[in-house]
């Protein structure tokens, strides 16, 4: 009997069954091999850290980064490349760099950086699934993170201020969406009929992208334009992950959705002014105690307070 797989990932909204784009990769790969994973969703009685998601445990392994945990899956005979030939293999190695190169950036900015989005979409939701008080340090860490890691693959001469960085990531982004709806074309999956390990990551990355609703949309509505992109979306969520989200309906989902995005709009508010209350303590000069000065009464005062406490 194979040792039971458990996965530790982020959960899901919007229709998916989970926001999170590597978390998300692994459960596709999952489906497409066969590979039988029990899905432990974080939620706020988590006592992780922000670099164990997504992370798979057996009785004996414990295996974080969606590559390594895909190539322990092939290694216990899910295998979802079985039937690519050395070519195929090849050019899916050469995709998901350009994809980890090209697009993850992007993706990256999109949901961490761009102010808008991180404070009424990102934040509340992942804040939502954190104990207290990691709900109030761990998502700003995680956007620090974002930018960092965007910044040390794109913050190079001649590109010095964010604002030139942020435009080259983008248009990097559309170029590789172009790419990738002009490979796929109208095929169903990238080699043919049969999903692999190149659809789980193009899935993984395109489709919290696709079905997050943000107020800034930049790269959304030019994915939005590729209509096979979409399909293939679509498809993956229908034919896969149609009732993974506790047998919810996609439909029954949406109401599910905009409730929870009003409650961790709240959340928000509040971890936001609590943060604002300690920044301002944090600034605030820090002056030593006055003594108050004591009133001394005189005589005549204290002979007639007296004669008051005494009368009935």
């Amino acid at each position: 009997m194979a040792a039971p797989l458990e996965l530790r990932c982020w959960g899901g909204g919007w229709g998916l069954p989970s926001v999170h784009s590597e978390s998300l990769v692994v459960m596709a790969y999952a489906k497409f091999s066969g590979a039988p994973l029990k899905v432990n969703v974080i939620d706020n009685t988590w006592r992780g850290s922000r670099g164990d998601v997504p992370v798979l445990t057996t009785e004996d392994s414990i295996v974080s980064q969606p590559a390594k945990i895909l190539n322990f899956l092939r290694k216990q005979k899910y295998n979802a490349d079985y039937e690519l030939s050395a070519k195929q293999g090849a050019d899916t190695l050469a995709y998901i760099a350009l994809l980890e190169e090209k697009l993850l950036p992007a993706v990256l900015h999109t949901f961490w950086v761009e102010s808008d989005n991180y404070f009424t979409v990102t934040k509340p939701w992942f804040a939502s699934r954190m104990p207290f008080p990691l709900s109030l340090i761990l998502p700003g860490r995680m956007s620090k993170g974002a930018l960092n890691r965007i910044l040390l693959t794109r913050g190079e001469p001649p590109l010095y201020h964010l604002r030139d960085v942020e435009a080259q990531i983008y248009r990097d982004a559309k170029e590789c969406l172009n790419l990738l709806s002009n490979r796929l074309g109208t095929s169903q999956f990238f080699f043919g009929d049969t999903p692999s390990t190149l659809d789980a990551y193009v899935f993984g990355f395109l489709a919290p992208l696709y079905k997050v609703r943000f107020p800034k949309v930049r790269l959304q509505e030019h994915l939005k334009q590729l209509s096979n992109l979409c399909r293939f979306c679509d498809d993956i969520l229908n034919s896969y992950f149609r009732l993974s989200l506790g047998g919810i309906s996609p439909a029954g989902q949406e109401t599910v959705d905009a409730n929870l995005q009003k409650l961790t709009q709240l959340v928000n508010k509040e971890s936001n002014l609590i943060e604002k209350m300690d920044d301002n303590l944090r600034q605030s000069p820090q002056l030593p105690p006055r003594k108050l000065p004591t009133l001394k009464l005189t005589p005549a005062e204290e002979e007639s307070n007296s004669s008051q406490r005494l009368s009935p």
